[in-house]
């Protein structure tokens, strides 16, 4: 039951997307490949059927902030980028759960429960500034920590994964 509900979530916030224009044919990125998508996706723009995003892409796609104490930071931090969710419509995901990859091979495994549910992003920029790789860049995947209690918690830290580099859709 959870399963096929799951399912019909997913389904009816993909086609709610196509229908705002968000879920296009994919362009190929003019500029150097920062995230892959890979697995139970429609919207492939490679030849080994991966979606593939530039930085151009991923901040094409409508922006979102927030600014979080995280347990990585002393203070507060701005995050900004898109919402985890349009990026994964973007690419046609149909999957259940996400495996994120950093480009230290760290692996952390997301319900796709939790876009829906939590405005978790891919944040481009902290504090309004692009990320290097030293300071956790370019990519991170963020929860919105402070927006509710329950996700100050260490299953929700630890899903989180900066110097992201790849998405696997299961």
């Amino acid at each position: 039951m959870y399963t096929s509900h799951l399912s019909l979530r997913v389904f009816v916030l993909s086609t709610l997307l196509i229908f705002m224009g968000q879920a296009l044919a994919l362009d190929k990125p003019a500029g150097t490949p920062v995230l892959s998508l890979s697995g139970q996706i429609d919207q492939a723009n490679t030849a080994q059927q991966q979606a593939v995003f530039d930085m151009q892409m991923l901040r094409a796609l409508p922006q979102h902030s927030f600014t979080t104490q995280t347990p990585w930071y002393p203070q507060p931090v701005k995050f900004t980028g898109p919402l985890l969710r349009d990026v994964l419509a973007a690419a046609g995901s149909k999957g259940a759960s996400i495996v994120a990859i950093a480009l230290n091979d760290y692996r952390t495994e997301i319900p796709v429960q939790d876009t829906l549910d939590h405005e978790v992003i891919v944040a481009t920029l902290m504090n309004d500034k692009p990320m290097p790789v030293r300071e956790k860049g370019p990519l991170f995947i963020v929860y919105p920590f402070d927006s509710k209690a329950g996700l100050q918690a260490a299953t929700f830290y630890n899903r989180s994964a900066w110097q992201l580099r790849a998405l696997q859709i299961k």
